[in-house]
């Protein structure tokens, strides 16, 4: 494990991209660690914000109309223009159009959430991560079906060298700067009860 695996550089608008795998209603309907309108609303929130952030998206699922479903209808409505790529392959970096896109970012760094978390999120980072990329997983995106899943699935992820860490702080840390003309987007996407709050407070205190 090199240095830069141990310690990354910061994520960037610049420099990272992300990647959502197989947020789909059949796959969904198996999670134990979120509630599920937990894990939508973690999902949606992480994808608004790097729309905000203007942060490459692609979005994949897994044989839609023979197993798993299509994408949940709040992640396809706040994405309306992405295209869901379809495949069969179980680790998304297997299919090449789904590789070609994300080497075609031209990104360093790569943040992926996906459902399962052990699978469909560990899978791609850790092969992103064999390909000399900086890879990271955004826990509370990726869902999955029981506690043994999670914590075995955690420790796989940490033991190849890929950064875990929640969606929102991903997307702060790329912000950077509370001051950025697109900070209240950000914020506003994530949805965070607390951000919500400062901001009512603040709008009280200026009027």
């Amino acid at each position: 494990m090199n240095k830069l695996t141990i310690n990354p550089e910061p994520l960037t608008k610049e420099n990272a991209a992300l990647i959502l795998v197989d947020h789909q209603v059949g796959l969904m309907t198996g999670i134990r660690d979120y509630s599920i309108a937990e894990l939508k609303h973690n999902v949606v929130g992480l994808a608004k914000a790097a729309q905000a952030l203007n942060i490459p998206i692609i979005t994949t699922t897994t044989s839609a109309d023979t197993l798993w479903g299509p994408a949940f209808p709040e992640l396809v409505q706040a994405l309306p223009d992405n295209d869901f790529i379809d495949r069969t392959t179980v680790n998304a970096w297997d299919d090449p159009r789904v590789e070609d896109a994300i080497k075609a970012t031209g990104r360093s760094k790569l943040i992926f959430a996906g459902v399962s978390l052990e699978v469909c999120a560990a899978f791609p980072a850790m092969r992103s991560a064999r390909e000399g990329y900086e890879a990271y997983v955004a826990i509370d995106a990726s869902g999955t079906f029981n506690e043994t899943k999670r914590i075995t699935g955690l420790q796989r992820l940490i033991q190849s060298g890929v950064v875990v860490a929640d969606g929102a702080s991903f997307m702060v840390e790329i912000l950077a700067d509370n001051a950025a003309p697109e900070a209240m987007d950000v914020y506003s996407a994530l949805n965070m009860d607390w951000a919500l709050l400062v901001n009512q407070v603040r709008t009280s205190a200026v009027a």
